[in-house]
């Protein structure tokens, strides 16, 4: 029985997790489920150890990946990873950039260092990966790019991180542009854009609050969706995986809002 990433290469930037326990990262369970669809992967991390932790999962489950790492933000470094993904799996056919970070205040709360910070890592980082990976995908014939946003970048919302939801923003229309530029190399560039996700890393943005507090807080943001819930990490590795398989070969430019209707 075939599976919808066989014979498929995939460069996962941000495939590790900062957290050692609570549930899989979105980059995790993207990871994972690519892995399972067939695809042979090179996971990349800004700690090794983090990225090799997805690598065993993958493994134990009877996948087929190795483990890089890489501090995105910094163009040598992405060349590399790019350049051992490439040298080991002979091409890359998906590239899912899944590295984002936030730092709280608006714009009189924000320094120029914090912006600088969470525009290199949120918005260069893809930035240098197109630039590594884009060639590579002309000369083979096409490939799938997939971005991770936020619903953040398409509305206002309560909390400031402004910064956060400046970057998200630029992403969400720079990769409509390669999506475009690169259509007719059938290169495609897709946006999948998380709403409310409960994972390891938004439990850590109440690390805080007493046990009951962050149940409370849970339940508030459940409560807050049209559906009743927060998305999980597999939600958007369902995702994901549309945009990385052949299901999508006619699909590019596309924001794929995975929100339970909550920016309606």
């Amino acid at each position: 029985m075939s599976r919808r990433l066989d014979n498929k290469t995939c460069l996962v930037m941000g495939g590790g997790s900062s957290h050692a326990e609570g549930g899989l990262s979105n980059g995790q369970a993207v990871a994972l489920t690519f892995a399972r669809e067939g695809a042979r992967l090179a996971v990349a991390d800004l700690r090794l150890e983090a990225a090799e932790q997805t690598v065993a999962m993958i493994r134990a489950a009877g996948g087929d990946a190795f483990a890089l790492q890489a501090d995105v933000s910094r163009h040598a470094d992405v060349r590399a990873a790019v350049a051992e993904a490439k040298g080991r799996l002979g091409r890359i056919d998906v590239v899912h950039n899944n590295v984002g970070i936030e730092v709280r205040g608006g714009v009189l709360e924000s320094s120029e260092e914090s912006w600088d910070l969470v525009h290199d890592v949120n918005l260069k980082s893809v930035f240098l990966t197109c630039k590594e990976v884009i060639p590579i995908m002309e000369a083979q014939g096409g490939g799938s790019i997939i971005n991770v946003s936020s619903t953040a970048s398409l509305k206002w919302g309560p909390a400031e991180y402004i910064s956060y939801q400046s970057s998200k923003a630029a992403l969400n229309h720079f990769s409509r542009i390669v999506a475009r530029q690169y259509a007719g190399e059938q290169i495609r560039c897709n946006v999948v854009v998380p709403g409310m996700i409960d994972t390891p890393h938004v439990r850590t943005l109440y690390r805080d609050k007493t046990a009951a507090e962050l149940e409370q807080i849970m339940r508030e943001r459940d409560a807050s969706c049209p559906m009743g819930r927060q998305g999980t990490s597999q939600d958007i590795a369902n995702a994901a995986l549309f945009l990385a398989s052949d299901e999508s070969s006619y699909v590019t430019g596309l924001l794929l809002v995975v929100d339970g209707g909550r920016t309606l």
